[in-house]
């Protein structure tokens, strides 16, 4: 397991945590296996009765870390395929754990960090929280399951808004809409979370899983949407578009799309 990722054990709950808190957890290949890894090991062992993801720090996940893969990886742009491959490994890792998942949310879950948010079958908050996909202000499209576990959250209208406005939801809104399960302060947002973990942890796992399988088969094909996010998102980062989009942000500054 990557120093990047703490795995704990509580109880009979996995306690899993990206642990890159200078860089708000920015996403590397790394944390991206290590997280995948950990769903996989929490899977296999029959103790486990749930799973909690958080970041270190005061933020849950800024996404994927840019400047650092960029940098790990200068051949990145063309090793595109696996590179999406990998980071899908891990929200279907998150989905195919049998054990109930719950993302503890502090400060920002933007980007890929949303989509690991709005896998999690639970969600527990403090105000300051808030889920933001940005992909659009790079000229790219949410990646991560987005586009198939937002809109059945809130609905295709209100998906689609946060999406193409790229709207950054707080905490309260998120209750509101239904996207958490709890707010709280954050000085009680690990006894908060981890009181939910320890109720899924006296239930009966066996209906979980039915209950996790039957669900998700109403809510359609998560791998059909992710082929479909793979194939959209293959075809924007070849773009001149996302390339500008990626550079205004390495250089900070706006970009200016011209729509090739």
């Amino acid at each position: 397991m990557s120093s990047e990722v703490t795995v704990e054990r509580i109880g009979r709950t996995s306690l899993v945590t990206i642990n890159r808190p200078e860089a708000r957890n920015a996403l590397t290949r790394e944390v991206i296996r290590g997280v995948r890894d950990a769903f996989i090991k929490a899977n296999r062992d029959p103790e486990l009765r749930c799973v909690v993801l958080t970041g270190a720090g005061q933020h849950f996940c800024a996404g994927a870390d840019l400047r650092k893969n960029l940098m790990a990886d200068p051949n990145l742009m063309d090793n595109l395929e696996t590179y999406l491959d990998e980071y899908h490994s891990v929200i279907k890792a998150i989905v195919e754990c049998e054990k109930p998942s719950i993302a503890m949310l502090d400060g920002c879950a933007v980007g890929f960090g949303a989509d690991l948010a709005l896998v999690c079958d639970l969600r527990v908050a403090t105000p300051e929280a808030y889920v933001q996909e940005k992909f659009v202000k790079i000229g790219l499209m949410p990646d991560g399951g987005g586009t198939f576990f937002l809109p059945r959250l809130v609905g295709t209208a209100r998906a689609m808004q946060m999406i193409l406005l790229a709207e950054k939801i707080m905490g309260p809104e998120l209750l509101s809409l239904g996207v958490v399960a709890r707010v709280v302060a954050s000085a009680e947002l690990r006894e908060t979370t981890f009181a939910v973990a320890r109720q899924l942890e006296q239930g009966p796992p066996l209906a979980y899983r039915e209950i996790r399988r039957a669900l998700y088969a109403s809510l359609g094909s998560i791998e059909d949407a992710l082929r479909r996010e793979r194939e959209g998102q293959l075809r924007l980062l070849r773009s001149a578009d996302a390339m500008e989009g990626i550079m205004s942000f390495v250089q900070k500054r706006e970009p200016a799309f011209q729509g090739k």
